[in-house]
């Protein structure tokens, strides 16, 4: 069965970073084009970033320059590299593969000094 189990969240710091991870299993990863989706409390889940099957990415205007999405293949699974953190990325993080209506738990993130 398909599963997304996302992990490294935490608090951090203005200005910090974090990596988040997406353990993926029960369908051909390599194949699938992958996506980060936040969610903060009362408001709409939006995406965040994505990945494509051949590595290729696109952000969202609130995170460019600031978060890298990429991909191990061998381990299936997809990273978020969020640097220079900001309180308003405060949020649920989720991953999902496009065309697949499947999600992870999520992982929080909290920016806050």
């Amino acid at each position: 069965q398909v599963q997304l189990v996302e992990s490294g969240g935490g608090l951090v710091q203005p200005g910090g970073s974090l990596r988040l991870s997406c353990a993926a299993s029960g369908f051909i990863f390599r194949r699938y084009a992958m996506n980060w989706y936040r969610q903060a409390p009362g408001k709409e889940r939006d995406l965040v970033a994505t990945i494509s099957a051949g590595g290729s990415t696109n952000y969202a205007d609130s995170v460019k320059g600031r978060f890298t999405i990429s991909r191990d293949n061998a381990k299936n699974t997809v990273y978020l590299q969020m640097n220079s953190l900001k309180p308003e990325d405060t949020a649920v993080y989720y991953c999902n593969a496009r065309s697949l209506d499947y999600w992870g738990q999520g992982t929080q993130v909290t920016v806050s000094s």
